[in-house]
């Protein structure tokens, strides 16, 4: 985080809330004329990687709700939420990636390769 966005939350910043990985949701304190109120998050340790803000908060960072939606008990069937993992040891990597040894499953047999002039 740069030195200029601590120097405008600690200026202009009002604090909203937090969420259950300590990312920091502000706004601005005076809403200027003929615009909305700016929101951001300042996360907690770790990459400014949007896929990090919860669904409880995507909502409210992107104007859809006047207020963070309340954390509701998750249901059976709900998952927690993770952030993004591409690019980390933590990514899916199919069967025959490199790093999941490299063999691929051959081919099935109905492939004909494209022959120029044919």
């Amino acid at each position: 985080m740069s030195i200029g966005t601590l120097l405008f939350t600690w200026l202009h910043g009002k604090r909203v809330g937090a969420d259950a990985t300590g990312n920091v949701y502000y706004q601005e304190r005076q809403q200027p004329a003929g615009a909305r109120r700016r929101r951001w998050v300042i996360y907690w340790r770790g990459p400014a990687e949007a896929s990090r803000v919860p669904p409880e908060w995507h909502a409210w960072l992107h104007y859809t709700t006047e207020a963070p939606l309340q954390v509701q008990a998750r249901r059976v069937w709900e998952k927690p939420h993770q952030p993004n993992r591409t690019g980390t040891a933590l990514g899916y990597r199919p069967a025959g990636h490199d790093y999941v040894g490299g063999q691929r499953a051959p081919a099935s047999g109905d492939y004909e390769s494209w022959t120029p002039g044919s």
